[in-house]
C-alpha cells in the first residue's frame, strides 16, 4: 500500500512511501485523501499526522518520467489538482512531520497542514521556474498565507531551498527538532491539538481556514492553465532535460 495508517489514542498517523524519493502522483495523492477521508469520518479521531518513510519528504512530481499534469491537460479540471485540493478540505487538523526536501509538490503536500514540525535537515522548495514551469498544487496562493507575500515571491521566482532553520525563522516551519525526535515532536503537537474538546477545536479551525479549500480549488485551475501554456515551451523542455541530467537549465525565453 501506498499509504498505511494508524491511530495513536485520537491521534491518526498516515505514512506515505515510494521510495527513494517519494514522488507525488495521482494514486498517491488520492491515497492520501482516502486516508484523511477516513480520520475525518472516525470519531475517535482528532487529529492527524502526515510523515513519510526514507530521506526524503516528498520530491515533488516525476516531471521526467510521469508528469501528473501532462496526463491531465486535455480534460476540464486535472485529477491530480481535484486530488490536491480536496486535501485541503479536511475537517480534522493536521501535522506534518518533515525529515528532508519538500520540493514542488512536495512543499504543496507539506502546506495542506496546520502545522510542520521539521529537523534541520529538511529543505523547502517551490522550484518550478527553475525546470521551466508555474507553480502548481496551490502553492502560488497557500505559501503567502504561511510567510508572507515577499518570502513567497521569493521562493517562487528564485526556486531557492529554504533550510530547516530558515524555515523555521519564516514561520514555514512550526517547530524545529532534532532529525531522532522527529516523529515523536510531531506526535506530541498532535496529541496537543487532540486534548482540547474536539467539536471546538475543528470549529475554531475551520473558521481560521476560511475559504482555503475553495482558494486552491480555482488557483488550481489557474495554475494548470499556465502550466499548460508553458509545457508547450523550449525552455520547459530544457528544463526537463536538466532534471535528468542533473545541470542547471539553459534557457532561452520561448
Amino acid at each position: 500500500m501506498t499509504v498505511q495508517t494508524r491511530r495513536d489514542a485520537h491521534v491518526a498517523i498516515a505514512t506515505f512511501a515510494r521510495p527513494p524519493h517519494n514522488f507525488a502522483d495521482l494514486e498517491l495523492i488520492r491515497s492520501i485523501g482516502a486516508a484523511f477521508d477516513a480520520a475525518d469520518a472516525d470519531p475517535e479521531v482528532r487529529a492527524i499526522v502526515l510523515r513519510s518513510e526514507g530521506r526524503v519528504f516528498c520530491a515533488g512530481a516525476d516531471l521526467v518520467n510521469a508528469n501528473p499534469v501532462a496526463d491531465g491537460v486535455a480534460v476540464e479540471r486535472n485529477p491530480f489538482y481535484v486530488a490536491a485540493a480536496r486535501l485541503f478540505g479536511t475537517r480534522k487538523p493536521v501535522v506534518a512531520a518533515v525529515q528532508g526536501s519538500a520540493v514542488g509538490a512536495g512543499l504543496g503536500l507539506s502546506l495542506v497542514a496546520d502545522f510542520r514540525v521539521a529537523s534541520p535537515e529538511a529543505r523547502f522548495a517551490a522550484n518550478f521556474v527553475q525546470i521551466g514551469f508555474h507553480p502548481g498544487f496551490g502553492i502560488s496562493a497557500v505559501l503567502e498565507r504561511v510567510v508572507g507575500r515577499q518570502r513567497a515571491l521569493l521562493m517562487n521566482l528564485t526556486g531557492r531551498r529554504v533550510k530547516g532553520e530558515e524555515a523555521a525563522a519564516w514561520g514555514l516551519v512550526d517547530q524545529l527538532v532534532p532529525l531522532d525526535e522527529l516523529d515523536a515532536a510531531a506526535l506530541a503537537l498532535a496529541h496537543e491539538i487532540a486534548a482540547g474538546a474536539p467539536l471546538a477545536v475543528q470549529a475554531t479551525r475551520a473558521t481560521m481556514r476560511g475559504d482555503l479549500a475553495a482558494l486552491v480549488e480555482a488557483q488550481t485551475d489557474h495554475e494548470l492553465a499556465e502550466q499548460a501554456k508553458l509545457m508547450g515551451t523550449a525552455d520547459f523542455a530544457e528544463g526537463v532535460r536538466a532534471v535528468a541530467e542533473r545541470r542547471p537549465g539553459r534557457f532561452v525565453g520561448r
